[in-house]
């Protein structure tokens, strides 16, 4: 869909394009390109013409082949089963050849003690705060291990990787300062490669925009120029009055709207429950018409129905109302409650026609049922003010086809729904969860993607592009041959913990590429998964992980829940069970 097909009394045309910039020629696997982007062109006409046979392989995700295709950067990153895996290991076990004529590894390296340390890292870097995920394990840790696993240029395996944390400390072994910082003995310095596989989409999307190579600057002149755009087209919805004079809207607070159990009648919850001057959130208090005591645990939400017009049909949904205004004046910022031009501008915005815009609905589920059943909710525009999903929806159109400029805007994705909780301290989403709170804020998505653009830069770092990336089921690696991995880093699912593909379906509805669940290991009673399905799948994919990883090298599985621990086993373990009594490495 492009931008034309969304509104043309909405958007400009022509307005975006890129600086005209004479590229370097580019070599990849063993092809030479005048350009970066004639790379990437040639290897997306031939990921198209293997799909066919990609789709019969575990885990190929769900969308339309134009979207998977448009997705991926070939053959570094496919949104699908990456049929060029094989291809990386065999260049790479050709610089493992150079690299021990140079002295920088040996031909016969074994690791006969596990490591055995323990490991804290903190989570305040620009590498793992820039992209928020369900979980993720800070790069210097993941380092630590392969350090001692592992010699330069050697190929290391995560098949649960995320957000491609395992393929980044494999590339930061080529960082001296950065291994030096975590003073570990007889380290090696040097890169190693990594493949990150991971059954989700926007894992491996965001995988990729960790691990590829990057240019901030590029990345920077381009989002700066979309926003630039986009503030031309559509700023006009985040303006308010004060005082006669133009403002810009920073933020909007929402209320729900509930009844009264005694008399019936409706209310905004802003007004009665909170207290600007005292700072409190009342849990109860008198209904403004009759005195009635009135709390949560009595009253009942208001619903309203109206036309949604990207759906075409009628929907009931609860009521929320706008009730106050952050905004920035001359510089300075200010706070007023909604006046009768924020309400006109409101309503002049919901009559706007969403009939070409997109939206992905809701599948049955554990996180899923509560904003259904609680809100009414039953599609993923739903989850945003009008104004937001017809802004970012824009951004999307003008950040197609880049992955760093796709990830840049799901950054901002759940941050801009209206799953952020007002606080008088603070903000925040409820972590795992779906939860559309009763009073919330709307944060205006300009403040907010442009304050990502620096978290953005800040995730540059040397020696990048020595991974692969793709999206598989570790139930069946078949595009990896045999015997091909030096090393397996991986921190698999929770169990029960976490619905990671149902807590996706926000940011996946953007990409327009979903999870295929059916190999998806945890514990959920709506996808009929037990205990003993968990195992099962868990059970195929260390068969998996056994069959690729070389003899005599080791596997080390993270398990995160109240309390995270590692585990070693060297690949006899594997061969004769993952997790069970017999015992290797620091079992041993």
């Amino acid at each position: 869909m492009s931008s034309k097909d969304i509104s043309p009394r909405l958007f400009l045309d022509d307005e975006f394009e890129e600086t005209k910039i004479v590229p370097d020629k580019v070599v990849c696997l063993g092809m030479e390109f005048p350009s970066e982007d004639a790379r990437r062109e040639y290897f997306r006409a031939e990921l198209r013409k293997k799909l066919p046979e990609l789709k019969q392989i575990e885990g190929f995700p769900i969308g339309e082949d134009d979207d998977i295709i448009n997705l991926s950067d070939p053959p570094y990153y496919t949104a699908c089963p990456n049929p060029w895996l094989n291809d990386f290991i065999e260049e790479w076990e050709k610089e493992k050849v150079e690299l021990e004529k140079e002295g920088k590894r040996k031909a016969n390296f074994e690791v006969k003690t596990p490591y055995a340390a323990d490991v804290s890292e903190g989570k305040n870097n620009p590498i793992y705060m820039a992209h928020t995920y369900h979980t993720k394990v800070p790069h210097p840790a993941i380092t630590r291990y392969i350090l001692h696993y592992t010699q330069p240029g050697d190929i290391v395996f995560d098949g649960f990787c995320g957000t491609g944390m395992t393929g980044v400390a494999a590339q930061l072994c080529g960082s001296e300062n950065d291994v030096k910082a975590l003073k570990e003995e007889n380290a090696q310095i040097g890169v190693r490669h990594s493949i990150c596989s991971d059954l989700s989409p926007i894992a491996s999307l965001i995988a990729a925009t960790y691990n590829l190579k990057f240019d901030p600057k590029a990345f920077e002149r381009k989002a700066l120029r979309i926003l630039e755009q986009v503030e031309k087209e559509l700023g006009w919805m985040y303006e308010t009055k004060v005082d006669d004079k133009k403002a810009k809207i920073n933020n909007t607070i929402w209320s729900d709207v509930f009844i009264c159990p005694s008399c019936g009648k409706e209310f905004v919850l802003w007004n009665e429950a909170v207290d600007l001057d005292k700072e409190i959130i009342k849990d109860s208090f008198p209904c403004p018409d009759c005195g009635n005591t009135c709390s949560k645990k009595n009253m009942e939400k208001a619903w309203e129905t109206s036309f949604d017009s990207l759906l075409n049909k009628t929907v009931t949904l609860n009521k929320k109302v706008p009730v106050r205004v952050n905004y920035t004046l001359f510089g300075k910022r200010g706070e007023k409650d909604i006046d009768s031009s924020d309400i006109n501008l409101i309503r002049k915005i919901e009559n706007i026609n969403l009939s070409e815009f997109n939206t992905y609905e809701l599948q049955e589920g554990y996180n899923t049922a509560q904003p259904i059943k609680s809100n009414g909710i039953t599609h993923t525009h739903q989850f945003y003010s009008k104004r937001n999903f017809i802004y970012l929806s824009r951004i999307y159109e003008l950040c197609k086809g880049n992955i760093f400029l796709q990830t840049w805007l799901t950054s901002v994705l759940f941050s801009t729904t209206n799953m952020n909780k007002f606080r008088f301290t603070g903000t925040g989403i409820t972590s795992g969860t779906l939860y559309i709170p009763s009073i919330n804020w709307e944060f205006s998505p300009f403040n907010t993607l442009k304050k990502k653009i620096a978290s953005f830069k800040g995730i540059e770092y040397p020696y990048r592009n020595n991974s692969a990336i793709n999206v598989c089921s570790a139930t069946k690696l078949t595009t990896l041959r045999n015997s091909s991995i030096d090393y397996i880093f991986t921190d698999p699912p929770f169990g029960r913990n976490i619905m990671y593909s149902e807590l996706s379906s926000i940011w996946e509805s953007w990409i327009k590429v979903v999870t295929n669940n059916k190999e998806e290991a945890i514990i959920n009673n709506v996808q009929h998964k037990t205990l003993f399905e968990y195992q099962t799948l868990m059970n195929q994919s260390f068969k998996e992980y056994y069959r690729v990883l070389k003899s005599g090298k080791w596997l080390t599985i993270e398990f995160s829940n109240t309390s995270a621990f590692c585990m070693e086993f060297h690949t006899e373990c594997i061969a004769r069970s993952w997790i069970c009594g017999c015992k290797c490495g620091s079992f041993r």
